[in-house]
């Protein structure tokens, strides 16, 4: 979906239609951005940058408050179309799934025109407007999906899988985030071309594990499954920051906001878990992780917010108590990325009221 989150809020709302709109956060106050219209991107503004920031950047934004339990029943809207054209779907989000439609015979078979038809059942239910991409793996369809936004619909063909990553900014590449981008072209691979002339034992040299999955989709390999139906241990969501937070509060309205939506996501599966766990990656590349682990009972909304800020203060801790300076002449204390995740999933069916006993996890860097 385009702008899922603003765009209901458009469609919602008459007033807020063509207008720079700020989902998450306050103008003049604390808080991180959940997600912002095309409108409001024309000025910079982005998921995950402080409030404070975007009003300055667009004095006129309008900002709303989150409504995840209306953005929860357009999905189910959206996902009831999927469930149309494939029984093999995939959802990565409320907004967003892989569908596998190679063994369609609907349409002819074409999965372009399968597309096209979603992308119109899609408005016609909902009034909202989805991109769609379309190749013969995941790779390709994701960064086909986001070719022609808004509105868009793009695919890549068989023959034409290599030479069209051989074109792409290497930024473009999904899973390539802008450290290990600003890394890629220090190392002068700027494109997919750049990227394909690297072996996989140099790769592995420059960037250890993750070098097998560069080393396949700069050839337009990708042979993960779209899977329907999978085990889920845990469900979270992280993000890395174009301008890394420094204030507390900051860290955690934007901790809160991601821990919203990974609630929303499981709950559109009918899952609650029960380990919460907070990430914190500073300048360095340090990476914490600290968590509560409840014994037998799920984590409820409340209880999951209240124990963000004990999380992220004892990761804050343990930074400053090891020393370590920050990078650049930035303090030790500068995030550059944050995570939230539930683990020791279930199905929410099959939970059972006990009291609550927290069990203290710790991770390591």
């Amino acid at each position: 979906m385009d702008a899922f989150y603003a765009s209901v809020e458009q469609r919602d709302d008459r007033a807020l239609r063509g207008r720079p709109v700020i989902v998450g956060g306050r103008p003049n106050g604390r808080g991180v951005v959940a997600a912002c219209s095309y409108e409001a991107r024309a000025f910079g503004i982005h998921s995950a940058m402080p409030s404070a920031e975007a009003g300055r950047r667009c004095p006129d934004a309008v900002f709303v408050p989150p409504r995840f339990d209306v953005y929860k029943e357009v999905s189910r809207q959206i996902h009831a179309v999927f469930a149309q054209f494939s029984d093999t779907v995939e959802p990565l989000s409320l907004d967003e799934a892989y569908l596998d439609v190679s063994g369609s015979s609907l349409m002819g078979g074409s999965a372009v025109r399968i597309a096209r038809e979603i992308k119109a059942l899609v408005h016609e239910r909902t009034r909202l407007v989805a991109s769609a991409g379309v190749s013969y793996n995941k790779f390709l369809a994701k960064i086909a999906s986001d070719q022609d936004k808004p509105d868009g619909l793009f695919w890549v063909l068989p023959e034409e899988g290599e030479a069209f990553v051989a074109t792409l900014p290497i930024g473009r590449f999904h899973g390539i985030g802008r450290v290990t981008e600003a890394r890629m072209h220090a190392l002068g691979i700027d494109t997919g071309a750049d990227l394909r002339q690297w072996s996989l034992e140099e790769l592995t040299r420059e960037f250890g594990k993750s070098a097998g999955y560069y080393h396949r989709v700069a050839r337009g390999i990708d042979d993960r499954p779209v899977q329907s139906s999978r085990i889920r241990k845990s469900m979270g969501g992280e993000r890395t920051f174009a301008e890394n937070l420094v204030e507390r509060d900051a860290m955690l309205a934007f901790l809160g906001t991601l821990l919203d939506e990974v609630l929303h996501d499981l709950a559109a599966r009918s899952l609650v878990g029960r380990t919460l766990v907070v990430k914190v990656r500073f300048t360095d590349f340090q990476t914490l992780t600290r968590g509560w682990s409840l014994a037998g009972a799920p984590l409820e909304r409340p209880a999951a917010h209240r124990a963000l800020p004990f999380l992220l203060d004892r990761a804050l801790r343990a930074r400053a108590a090891s020393g370590l300076p920050g990078r650049g002449g930035r303090s030790a204390l500068e995030v550059r990325l944050l995570g939230v995740s539930l683990g020791s999933l279930i199905d929410a069916d099959e939970q059972r009221p006990t009291q609550l006993e927290f069990d203290e996890l710790d991770g390591g860097a």
